[in-house]
């Protein structure tokens, strides 16, 4: 193996939880992947990991060694995307992280046409429940709702996305009548907890005045479907993006709430980062995105 073979390869093990998920990423068996990790440290003369039978940790080797050889594998990338431009089809690796309910209803279908279209390029998608740091090369891009918090990375911005309440029409029989903000005290709210924020203070703006509501309710997840279904079951009111609720708005089985009054926006971003030149792939890509998106989402919107 060359040395940037050996550099990519540890960039895979350092960037994961164990062995055992290395070795199911790479397509090899759990003792091959053991095998070249002890062949690399005895080439180097220093152990990189402390290994255990439940994680893995670096050892000061390891981290020199890890965060020495990402600039030399960014350059290398963006070298062979550089020449890459020049050919007519994409081509090499493009690792794609979303989040789970926007990943299976919008995400997925994008990637599988945009595969469709570059057939020899290699694309990976994966969806996990919190967006995840691409500052570890870990990702190409990933795909997040809300403004992104690093300044290190380039953020595009592929969709406009409101927040709607909303709650079935079974529910709001006999329910007292939603005019302001206060009023949902007298209401289930269905609360979503998710990603560690402030999740059950609900915000909303009208006439360039803040208004916010600590909701309480019967009913809570950290699954945006789940919590959506229970709205559906007639359980409460709910504070969803628009992508998540507008099918059920159109045919009746929602009704928006408080209409006069704007919810905080989680726009959808496509982020990655900064590169001398971005890679063609990850470029053509975020274009796709924000031509396909808009049509998937105007369609539903229509």
């Amino acid at each position: 193996m060359s040395m940037i073979d050996d550099l990519s390869f540890f960039q895979q093990v350092a960037t994961r939880a164990s062995l055992t998920e290395v070795a199911r990423h790479l397509g090899l068996s759990l003792p091959a992947v053991s095998k070249r990790l002890s062949q690399l440290e005895q080439r180097l003369g220093v152990q990189l990991l402390q290994r255990t039978t439940r994680r893995l940790s670096l050892t000061p080797e390891g981290v020199l060694y890890l965060e020495g050889g990402r600039p030399i594998l960014r350059q290398l990338d963006e070298l062979e995307s550089a020449l890459v431009t020049r050919q007519p089809t994409l081509q090499g690796r493009l690792r794609i992280n979303g989040t789970m309910g926007f990943g299976r209803r919008h995400l997925a279908p994008v990637v599988s046409e945009f595969a469709r279209l570059h057939p020899q390029l290699e694309v990976s998608l994966e969806l996990s429940s919190q967006p995840v740091s691409l500052l570890d090369d870990q990702f190409d891009i990933g795909v997040f709702m809300g403004e992104p918090p690093d300044s290190r990375l380039i953020a595009v911005r592929l969709l406009e996305n409101p927040r709607i309440l909303c709650a079935s029409p079974g529910y709001l029989e006999g329910m007292p009548a939603l005019a302001e903000v206060a009023d949902l005290a007298a209401h289930n709210c269905i609360v979503l907890r998710q990603f560690g924020s402030d999740y059950a203070i609900w915000r909303f703006r009208k006439n360039g005045q803040e208004h916010a509501h600590k909701v309480t309710g019967t009913l809570s997840s950290n699954d945006g479907e789940v919590a959506l279904s229970w709205a559906l079951e007639g359980h409460g009111l709910i504070l969803r993006s628009r992508w998540d609720v507008q099918e059920h708005l159109q045919a009746g089985r929602l009704r928006a709430l408080l209409t006069d009054y704007e919810a905080p926006q989680a726009d959808v971003f496509a982020v990655y980062q900064q590169r001398r030149h971005t890679p063609q792939r990850i470029a053509v890509f975020v274009q796709y995105l924000r031509n396909t998106l808009a049509q998937r989402t105007t369609v539903a919107a229509a």
